[in-house]
């Protein structure tokens, strides 16, 4: 949405309806795979621990049909995950401007194959770099999430063309920030166990 163009107080309808359309989305599937693997269960499955209980649920409720169609799912959503963190390290590097869109596109591309190359040698991802990237991303949230309060706060005029979010939705922001720099400090506690081992 943000990439589109549609910024600025007088895009902000659109940009809510879309955030809190993707929320609802995203939150609505979440709920379904619960109830799916949950009335596998309560049918009297019982599913292993060791391989991948998701892909089992799948497979009980629909046979083999149901592994292949979980499979595209996880394809699927791995995919557009690859890509859309691709690209949001494109953009990073590379400045946002129509005329510099294909040497982004070309940034997206190059690191795609990077990081798929890394893995094909590693023949799987490191433990320690698995941790160390949950971790991480468990601080970007409320790094980016303590830049929108401070922005919203104290850059109004400047930065938000004026625009003043309402009092009550700041403080439940800042409610939401104290929690997330928590829950940031308590998953980077692993990186540092797992350091120190």
């Amino acid at each position: 949405m943000l990439d589109s163009g549609r910024t600025g107080p007088n895009n902000v309808k659109a940009v809510s309806n879309s955030s809190i359309t993707g929320i609802l989305i995203t939150g609505l599937m979440r709920v379904v795979l619960f109830l799916a693997v949950l009335g596998v269960v309560a049918g009297g499955v019982t599913l292993s621990t060791t391989g991948n209980p998701a892909a089992e649920a799948f497979q009980h409720a629909a046979g083999d049909i149901g592994l292949r169609i979980f499979g595209a799912v996880l394809w699927a959503a791995s995919i557009s995950s690859v890509i859309g963190a691709s690209y949001t390290s494109a953009t990073f590097l590379v400045e946002n401007k129509p005329e510099k869109k294909r040497l982004q596109n070309w940034v997206t591309i190059i690191f795609i194959l990077i990081s798929c190359s890394v893995f094909i040698v590693l023949g799987t991802a490191p433990a320690i770099l698995l941790v160390f990237a949950g971790a991480f991303n468990g601080l970007v949230l409320p790094v980016g999430f303590t830049l929108m309060i401070y922005v919203a706060i104290f850059r109004q005029k400047d930065l938000l063309k004026g625009y003043k979010y309402p009092v009550w939705l700041i403080v439940v922001g800042v409610i939401g920030l104290v929690i997330a720099w928590f829950l940031a400090y308590v998953s980077f506690g692993g990186v540092f166990d797992l350091l120190s081992s």
